[in-house]
């Protein structure tokens, strides 16, 4: 099979949760298992930081990564869903994973995927971990999927745990109140590993708390811990948050196994996007008038987006907008500005809301814009009616930003 063959194989023939939400997910750890012993363990072989959290745990694994490749380390990083291309999940040191390496894994284990009906997410982090171990890459920093406790990423023994936030969002398993999600995501705290908590909620610090006491783990909350911020070339005043919570991590780090410098820190945060390819956060596609896309797509994130996008300065604003149909949308409503215009569409995957439905919701609750066909007809047409000093949101859903990057 080609490349592309491969890839369109590894969608189709299996669930997966990007194209088919809930049904797409597997509710234990038994195939993960079974691919690891029949890969000869691939995750035991190299040292790894796990990150989960609801928001901020991409930024926050490349911003990782991008420190770690500046004190000389080689670094692999896993993370999910990708914009364009499968390869972004897996790279060393801002490399994409060779198309080589992804038909030659899958053709030559594609007989014990079908065998034991394993998931696109199990295949491609047994596929991380292969391609991690077979690299010999000095530390990987592993993204969790979805929630902690169940995800496939969580067989790894990793040098620190790390948790940035817990939300609202995947409610249909993770549960339906910040305590469940947050013993969901906390099922990362692993036996005498220190675990980092990006921010103190009322109604998580418990949980995390008495997980890591059961664990005798040591825990440490950075944004009481952390004072001073350091500047990222990652923009948003919501990256504040994550840089506390990856200088926390880089800190319990240091003090175990790695030697990270104030230097090797700077540098790494300054240089996210250079360093790992990092695309889709505040990412500004055009100055005149200006254009601004962003991944964040619950009611947490785009909390922090809008905020940082009222800030701005610009006549009318314009936003381009789509969700998937697992969204809450009523949630997100307050959020947005209703003197913006927006530009509704669907996200090009099964699980993409309608964007008719969508209209309608905002509609009746007193916005205004209008139904396109695409994502592409939506973004053409609010550069179309947009004049130079006005501004141009796209969002909504990681999916929406795909199609514009």
């Amino acid at each position: 099979m080609t490349y592309q063959d491969t890839v369109n194989w590894m969608f189709k023939q299996l669930p997966m949760y990007q194209n088919q939400g809930k049904t797409a997910y597997k509710a234990n750890l038994d195939n993960t298992l079974l691919l690891a012993k029949h890969l000869n363990n691939p995750e035991d072989k190299f040292k790894t930081i796990h990150v989960a959290g609801t928001n901020g745990k991409g930024s926050t694994s490349h911003m990782l990564a991008s420190i770690l490749q500046e004190a000389g380390y080689k670094v692999g990083l896993y993370t999910s869903p990708h914009l364009k291309d499968f390869r972004e999940r897996i790279k060393i040191n801002g490399k994409d994973v060779s198309k080589q390496f992804v038909t030659g894994f899958i053709y030559k284990h594609k007989s014990f995927f079908e065998a034991n009906s394993l998931s696109f997410f199990e295949m491609t982090v047994g596929m991380a971990f292969d391609y991690f171990s077979r690299k010999k890459v000095d530390i990987a920093i592993i993204e969790v999927g979805i929630g902690g406790r169940l995800d496939s990423t969580n067989i790894i023994t990793p040098e620190v745990s790390v948790i940035t936030n817990i939300g609202l969002d995947h409610t249909q398993f993770l549960g339906t109140t910040l305590e469940a999600i947050a013993v969901e995501k906390g099922g990362i705290i692993k036996p005498n590993i220190p675990v980092v908590i990006g921010e103190t909620q009322t109604e998580t610090q418990s949980v995390f708390k008495s997980l890591a006491k059961k664990n005798h783990s040591e825990i440490y909350f950075a944004d009481h811990n952390i004072d001073i911020v350091f500047e990222s070339d990652l923009k948003g005043f919501y990256q504040q948050r994550n840089i506390k919570t990856v200088l926390q991590t880089i800190k319990v780090v240091n003090s175990k196994s790695l030697k990270i410098s104030d230097k090797n820190l700077k540098q790494g945060l300054l240089n996210v996007v250079k360093n790992t390819g990092l695309k889709g956060r505040w990412q500004i596609l055009q100055n005149s008038p200006k254009i601004i896309c962003d991944t964040a797509h619950n009611k947490e994130g785009l909390k922090y987006v809008i905020n940082q996008l009222l800030n701005e300065n610009f006549n009318q604003l314009h936003i381009v907008f789509g969700v998937v149909n697992d969204k809450d949308v009523d949630s997100i409503l307050p959020l947005l500005p209703k003197e913006a215009i927006y530009y509704f569409c669907k996200p090009n995957l099964p699980r993409g809301l309608d964007a008719t439905k969508l209209h309608d919701v905002f509609i009746s609750n007193g916005f205004k814009g209008n139904v396109y066909q695409s994502v592409e007809e939506a973004l053409n047409s609010a550069k179309q009616y947009a004049v130079t000093d006005d501004l141009i949101y796209v969002g909504g859903s990681t999916f929406v930003v795909a199609e514009i990057i």
